[in-house]
């Protein structure tokens, strides 16, 4: 199957180049705060409107410098430290989904130290919504015929431009359907129709665990970043970043009951 023909600038206004991947941010932000403002705060009645609105202007610039630096530091630290001014060209792409959630996590802290509002609550709202920027995210992924799979002789598999005249596995689409559409629909439906809506922590330590795994199962279909391989002989970089994703999900989920006792005293 030959790769659609998309173009990647939705459209532009006289000189500048309005691209889907920049729309994808934009679609995901704005559709997860709404979500948020609609519906989720009324479960979570220590987190307000203003709480939200406030907090959005942190997770956009954690989101952003994470992302970048992580990509930076994780993806092709040799060509940056050559050449540190390309650091700052984050039109000429590269961010990294491990390194935005840093910033993420850090920019959470930083708002809910200021704020004095409960670190745990912010975040199980936050990952309660992110498979949808997920979603749109991978989906642009693929517009731009980027992070494309290994070779597959599957009738789905599709022929990416500047990717070879074999067909590959459109992992953009699995990682759209696994950490967008499937990740999203278990959080919800595990903090709308169980208690765990109730217990601080418990989405944030399931949006990690769940996010790891399907990360590194779709990594088994992914070609390696080029100037990088595999690691070890058998693993992928976003294998091995989500690794302690999983293992921080574990260990904060086991010890909720802990967190939530301290937090009712």
């Amino acid at each position: 199957m030959n790769f659609p023909i998309i173009d990647p600038i939705a459209f532009t206004i006289g000189p500048l180049a309005i691209r889907w991947y920049s729309l994808s941010y934009i679609f995901g932000i704005l559709m997860g705060l709404i979500y948020i403002q609609k519906i989720i705060i009324n479960y979570k009645s220590n987190i307000e409107k203003a709480d939200v609105n406030d907090l959005l202007n942190y997770l956009i610039l954690g989101m952003i410098i994470g992302g970048r630096l992580g990509y930076v530091i994780f993806y092709n630290i040799d060509f940056y430290i050559q050449n540190p001014i390309e650091i700052v060209k984050v039109w000429n792409g590269g961010m990294s989904f491990h390194g935005g959630m840093i910033g993420i996590i850090i920019s959470i802290a930083l708002y809910s130290y200021k704020k004095n509002k409960n670190f745990l609550d912010l975040t199980d709202i936050i990952c309660l919504v992110s498979p949808i920027g997920i979603l749109f995210g991978r989906i642009a992924n693929f517009i731009n015929a980027e992070l494309y799979g290994k070779f597959t002789n599957h009738f789905f598999g599709i022929i990416f431009p500047n990717a070879g005249n074999l067909p590959r596995h459109p992992s953009q689409l699995y990682e759209a359907f696994l950490e967008g559409v499937l990740l999203f629909i278990i959080l919800n439906i595990l903090f709308f129709f169980t208690n765990l809506k109730n217990i601080t922590g418990s989405i944030s330590s399931l949006f990690l665990i769940f996010y790891g795994v399907f990360r590194f199962i779709v990594e088994i279909f992914r070609e390696p970043d080029s100037q990088i391989g595999y690691l070890f002989s058998y693993f992928s970089m976003g294998q091995l970043l989500s690794l302690p994703m999983i293992a921080l999900g574990i260990l904060l989920f086991t010890n909720l009951k802990t967190i939530n006792a301290k937090k009712s005293i």
